[in-house]
């Protein structure tokens, strides 16, 4: 085995042992016993799918509702989701499926009754798989401007507050509708910081933004809502449940998996292997290479053997369409800061085995992974201004295809100082 194919086993072995650990089997021993009305579940996000199995079989023929989950993230072989409706829709871009899903969640939630429980399921990527425009709102505009954030560079937070401000079912609007009925959310999060009010855009929880900062980070991105959109965040009736309001006093949340515990999972694989671990924590956030050059500078001051570990959210600000996402862009920036230092090397790569949009994971790096580049006349300064990391990495073999992962706890990245 090579340098590189000893580099690139242990790097995935991190990256396996974070996915293990966010698991929706996270919910074995946290589901809470049947009350003494109805249980109905609903649920959203790239984990959705697997939470709803795991909580039909938990439950049996007593659980029923309703999940949406992003396309081909739904049912393994074998698996089953009983009663539980299982809907699958467009990511990162919402689609009719998603609306549809919006609407199903908010009727299994209607007229129940103070003895009856909602369990609601959470993860990442609920937020663009559950529409319900607010009156007046067309879904084509939500999607256009889910289309104009997403492309901006706008951070997760900005993002799902626009969202929250636009929706019948985000920022608290869930819970609200399923009031009087208790309220009990299981969540994995896929934020810097764990913020629940930011997981799936918050629909069981108060929401703390306003409207005035969903105009600010229009303004600041320079995005122009239409007139119907503008209508909505300057009145003050379509202002969201704020903490407090009394039709969320019976809303519970808990986060069952987190970043952190992806991070927790690699560094003991790395202390196992001998590896001194820098832990850079989850809260990173901003340009992807930007970041790059930082962790590169981090990379190659480090005492060795280490492994420097981070997760966090990374954005791209798009000036023209490309292949790949931010953990690819990471990459290729990256082997350009360390210009093919020896001995490092990296994997970045989104914990839901997407990066953007098509089917790449993330990428590794390795110290010859810009002279092979040169050797197949791959121009990387060019693919990175052409936001081609995933063309790059993918000729070069040197991208992850993992699949669905069925979570999401964002981003993933571990540099291997050997």
């Amino acid at each position: 085995m090579d340098a590189n194919d000893s580099a690139r086993t242990f790097l995935r072995q991190m990256w396996d042992a974070a996915i293990g650990a966010v698991s929706a089997a996270r919910l074995r021993g946290r589901l809470p016993d049947k009350p003494n009305g109805r249980i109905v579940v609903v649920g959203a996000g790239k984990a959705a799918a697997a939470m709803a199995a795991e909580a039909a079989r938990h439950y049996g023929d007593a659980v029923a509702g309703v999940a949406v989950t992003r396309r081909g993230y739904g049912l393994k072989p074998g698996e089953s989701t009983g009663a539980i409706r299982l809907i699958e829709a467009s990511h990162p871009v919402p689609d009719e499926a998603a609306l549809v899903a919006g609407r199903a969640l908010l009727d299994a939630v209607h007229g129940l009754s103070p003895d009856d429980l909602v369990l609601c399921l959470l993860s990442g990527g609920g937020s663009a798989l559950l529409e319900a425009p607010l009156d007046g709102i067309s879904f084509a505009e939500v999607t256009a401007l889910n289309r104009a954030l997403l492309a901006s560079g706008a951070a997760i937070g900005e993002i799902n507050c626009v969202r929250k401000h636009l929706s019948a079912i985000k920022g608290g609007r869930l819970a609200c509708t399923a009031y009087p009925a208790r309220v009990l959310s299981l969540a994995i999060s896929d934020v810097p910081g764990d913020d629940a009010s930011v997981i799936a855009s918050g629909p069981t929880i108060g929401d703390p933004t306003t409207q005035a900062e969903a105009r600010a980070a229009l303004a600041r991105y320079r995005i122009a809502a239409p007139a119907s959109i503008a209508a909505v965040l300057n009145d003050p009736r379509c202002e969201t449940p704020k903490p407090g309001e009394a039709r969320l006093a019976h809303a519970e949340y808990r986060l069952i998996a987190t970043q952190a515990d992806a991070l927790d999972a690699a560094s003991n694989v790395a202390r196992a292997a001998g590896y001194a671990v820098i832990d850079r924590g989850t809260r990173i956030e901003g340009e992807a290479r930007l970041v790059a050059h930082e962790e590169a500078r981090l990379a190659l001051a480090a005492r060795p053997p280490c492994v420097l570990l981070g997760g966090g959210e990374l954005t791209v600000t798009l000036e023209r369409a490309g292949s790949g996402g931010p953990n690819r862009e990471y990459a290729l920036a990256l082997a350009l800061a360390l210009k093919g230092a020896p001995r490092l090397a990296a994997l970045a790569a989104d914990t839901d085995g997407i990066d953007g949009s098509d089917d790449g994971a993330g990428a590794f790096v390795f110290p010859d992974t810009l002279r092979r580049a040169a050797a197949l006349r791959l121009d990387a300064q060019a693919a990175l201004a052409a936001h081609d990391s995933g063309g790059f990495f993918a000729s070069l073999g040197d991208a992850l295809v993992s699949g669905p992962t069925r979570t999401n706890v964002s981003d993933f990245r571990a540099i291997v100082v050997a």
